[in-house]
């Protein structure tokens, strides 16, 4: 099963009337050799923005941090 890796990094969280929002955007580094550098030139441009009213759910993520977003068909 073929799966792409994405590294996101939150860049803000925000409090809804039914729980939270938590919008990611893909890693950059200018140098093309470090870590988040090489997942730049490979991940798509974009955000995902992710919506939860499970509070356990939410505490997992944290504006600022990266995290690694796996995509692998659905069969």
């Amino acid at each position: 099963m073929n799966t792409v890796r994405a590294k996101m990094k939150v860049v803000e969280m925000t409090t809804r009337e039914f729980g939270k929002e938590i919008k990611l955007q893909p890693v950059y580094s200018s140098d093309p050799e470090s870590e988040n550098g090489k997942f730049y030139k490979q991940t798509p441009g974009g955000s995902i923005v992710l919506g939860t009213i499970n509070d356990e759910a939410a505490k997992m993520f944290e504006v600022g941090k990266e995290y690694f977003v796996d995509f692998t068909k659905a069969e």
